[in-house]
């Protein structure tokens, strides 16, 4: 399923890219002047309620995790897991290419629920509250109780949902391939607003202050009110497409391209600040960055790894492996984290890139870690969810 899934993704953004290249123009709202945004809330590291760690998507938190790690405990939950799994308050939670979603106990590995749909899940739960959130290959929404999964509502979009949700003021931000940013309220699943892209969605949206900011195949980051749905200021030109989840820090964004780019925008001030290409080799990144003050770190399709400065996009260090990795990397205070295709979990440092450690699995890694406290949780596509934590 996943080759399926990964070629139709690319080959529809390679399509309708061009085919708005050559006719199409995104509408844009007028150009308003800059605002002063609350301050973004840092990451504590106590939970992972979504797919990218926090509203801003940057994949990092503050703590490192312990030198060495051991296997505390395997789930096995009978079919293949893309998506990454999320943590909230002792319990994992992980949604399987089936359609069932399970809830388990983070300290012992065993199960506390399941909950079976109709359809199947390529995109990650999303928790807020007593609520998890998460959207199937055929478009439905479903909302479950944490406790014991039993269904809340549902909602129906039009088009395959791949990617994240994100959480605001009791609401929820659901992205779709049928091009659409819903907004329903958490509690009952109602419509609140809808933004419209001209292309499909396959990246989760992200938030800092009273925006949202979405990237797509239609080659344009979208600044989002929050409170109307309405374009906040013109799209910004990617020069293409787009599969990455857009991470902010403070006043600034930063995204892949399928092209080949890493992009830096301030986007309070709605401009470009910096673009990064592999001078050696035109990468293809399909995967998001994760960024903190020391880097914004990078994989591609062509089995590399490398972190660029925050501030100039200049490249610190770049590191190669053994095979590409599907999932975006993330960052655990001094480190970060690689899960590869071909069942390979890395440990480079920070700071230099050094190679810390490199530990090979069974199957297949095509979602991120999930990193909470001193414990790293990541599942496979043969359907097992690993638990590492302290070595005793």
């Amino acid at each position: 399923m996943n080759v399926k899934r990964v070629l139709f993704g690319v080959f529809s953004c390679g399509v309708l890219w061009g085919a708005l290249q050559v006719g199409a123009v995104a509408s844009a709202a007028d150009p308003q002047p800059p605002v002063k945004e609350p301050p973004v809330q840092e990451p504590t590291g106590q939970d992972w309620p979504t797919e990218r760690a926090n509203p801003q998507g940057t994949g990092a938190v503050a703590e490192s995790l312990p030198a060495q790690l051991s296997e505390q405990w395997r789930y096995e939950a009978g079919e293949p897991i893309e998506a990454t799994p999320v943590v909230v308050q002792g319990v994992v939670y992980v949604a399987d290419v089936e359609g069932t979603v399970h809830a388990i106990d983070a300290q012992t590995g065993q199960r506390r629920w399941t909950s079976e749909t109709e359809g199947g899940f390529l995109a990650p739960p999303a928790i807020s509250g007593d609520t998890l959130v998460i959207g199937d290959y055929n478009g439905q929404v479903y909302a479950l109780n944490v406790a014991d999964g039993k269904q809340r509502w549902t909602f129906q979009t039009g088009g395959e949902i791949n990617a994240g949700f994100a959480f605001f003021d009791g609401k929820v931000l659901i992205p779709s391939q049928d091009g659409n940013l819903y907004c329903l309220k958490t509690a009952d699943g109602s419509k609140v607003w809808v933004y419209e892209t001209t292309d499909q969605i396959q990246c989760s949206p992200t938030i800092a202050g009273s925006r949202t900011f979405l990237g797509g195949c239609d080659g344009q980051l979208h600044s989002v009110d929050l409170k109307t749905g309405k374009a906040v200021a013109d799209p910004l030109p990617l020069e293409g497409p787009t599969l990455s989840t857009p991470a902010v820090m403070g006043k600034h964004a930063f995204l892949t391209t399928h092209g080949g780019l890493v992009k830096a925008f301030d986007w309070q001030a709605n401009t470009a600040l910096w673009q990064y290409a592999d001078p050696q080799r035109n990468q293809e990144y399909r995967s998001s960055p994760a960024a903190s003050d020391a880097a914004i770190v990078v994989s591609s399709q062509f089995r590399s790894v490398t972190a660029l400065d925050p501030k100039t996009g200049e490249e610190l260090w770049k590191k190669p492996l053994r095979r590409f990795a599907e999932a975006s990397p993330v960052i655990a205070g001094e480190d970060v984290w690689i899960a590869a295709t071909d069942g390979r979990l890395y440990r480079f440092a920070l700071a230099d890139g050094t190679l810390k450690s490199e530990t090979e699995f069974r199957g297949s890694f095509l979602a991120p870690p999930a990193i909470v406290g001193q414990q790293l949780i990541l599942a496979n596509d043969d359907g097992v969810v690993i638990a590492l934590g302290p070595a005793s």
